[in-house]
């Protein structure tokens, strides 16, 4: 667990935070150029997506390649979901 679930379950015992806290962080899109987005997953690193023409090619955080999409929404819609299956501890959310 990292320390951000740890104050969660901490404040829940203690009643000063809701059980209702995030399932799981919120990926937050920058630009980071032209056509390359760049994802913050809950404070961390959470991968890039590289558009060259029609594709938006997609690394996850550890740089492993995730796939190839034919739009900016579906390719930050399956680094989310993998970013979710990677990294379920982080639960924390930038809002």
């Amino acid at each position: 667990m990292d320390t951000a679930t740890i104050e969660v379950i901490t404040g829940i015992a203690a009643g000063v935070v809701s059980p209702d806290a995030p399932a799981r962080a919120h990926v937050v899109w920058s630009e980071a150029d032209t056509g390359l987005w760049a994802a913050n997953y809950g404070g961390y690193y959470g991968g890039v997506i590289d558009q060259q023409g029609a594709h938006f090619f997609v690394s996850d955080t550890f740089g492993q390649y995730v796939g190839d999409f034919r739009s900016l929404h579906e390719a930050q819609d399956r680094l989310a979901e993998c970013l979710h299956d990677l990294l379920p501890d982080v639960r924390r959310t930038l809002d």
